[in-house]
Parts: structure tokens; C-alpha cells; sequence
């Protein structure tokens, strides 16, 4: 799925779940690795004070209501990019901001890859650096490093040992 339709179905998502008890989303490519399974069964059952509420795909989740943080495991990974890579607790994150306050980020380097979407906003959104933080011991625990960031904040692939 690209990167401009996912998030335009998790923009649908976040306006329409506002009343729902589920939360209708897609699963992703990969959704079926084991590691997504592993993590997706310990996902906690509040994030950033927001509740988590049920989803409709495997290894998905979303929490609040209207649902402020859209999680999804087994995305494609994303290849060399001049998106800005950030590190938070060891994991690099793909970060796009272009639907403030929305921000869209994506694992970079780790397999399976894990995407969440994030809505900022200060009236009911969450801190990004906060569920970024709070997952990232799950993602470090259970999915593999391929790549990292590079100084300069691009994200290009980790030389072959």
C-alpha cells in the first residue's frame, strides 16, 4: 500500500471512528510474521492515556477515542529515502509530517516493519515522542535490524558484514 493511500485511509479512520467501538483498518502486506504476532500480543492496554480499542485487521491496533494512534505491523519496508530519520530509544523512525497534525512514521531498517499514525493535535491528539517511546521496547524486542539512520538524518541501507 503507498504511503499517500495509507494515509489517507488512516485519516479516514481517525474522522471516522470517533463513535465506533471498532476500528476498521486493513491489515498490512506482512501482517503474518511471527514478530507481529509477538508484538501485537503485548501491546499495552493504554498508550500515552489513551485506551486501546478493537481493530478489525491482524497485528493492527488503535487507541482513544476518536482514536489518536493507528498501529499497524508487517508494512513493506521502506528502501533508502531523504525522508527525516529519527532514533527514539534505539529505533529509527521515518517521519512525515505533511498531514500535520497528523505524522505518519515507519520503522526504517527493521523487519517487519511497524507504521504508526499519530495525531498530534494539542486538543485530544498525543505526544509523538511519547508512544514512539512507549512502543519502542517492543519493536527492539521482536522485529530484526537490517539498516540505521545515517548522521545526517537521511536513511540509506547498513553496509553487508
Amino acid at each position: 500500500m503507498s504511503r499517500a493511500l495509507l494515509a489517507a485511509t488512516a485519516a479516514g479512520c481517525l474522522v471516522l471512528t470517533g463513535c465506533a467501538s471498532t476500528v476498521a483498518l486493513q491489515p498490512a502486506p506482512n501482517s503474518g510474521a511471527s514478530a507481529c504476532a509477538d508484538i501485537s500480543v503485548r501491546l499495552p492496554s493504554d498508550l500515552v492515556g489513551k485506551e486501546r480499542r478493537w481493530t478489525t485487521a491482524q497485528a493492527t491496533a488503535a487507541w482513544g477515542d476518536p482514536a489518536a494512534v493507528l498501529f499497524t505491523c508487517g508494512v513493506t519496508p521502506p528502501g533508502a529515502t531523504t525522508m527525516p530519520c529519527r532514533t527514539v530509544d534505539g529505533v529509527d523512525w521515518l517521519v512525515d509530517d505533511t498531514d500535520a497534525p497528523r505524522t505518519l512514521v515507519t520503522t526504517f531498517g527493521r523487519v517487519p516493519a511497524v507504521q504508526l499514525y499519530i495525531d498530534t493535535d494539542p486538543t485530544g491528539g498525543v505526544s509523538s515522542i511519547d508512544a514512539l517511546t512507549a512502543l519502542g521496547p517492543l519493536i527492539s524486542a521482536y522485529t530484526t535490524v537490517t539498516s540505521e539512520c545515517t548522521a545526517h538524518g537521511g536513511a540509506t541501507a547498513a553496509p553487508t558484514p
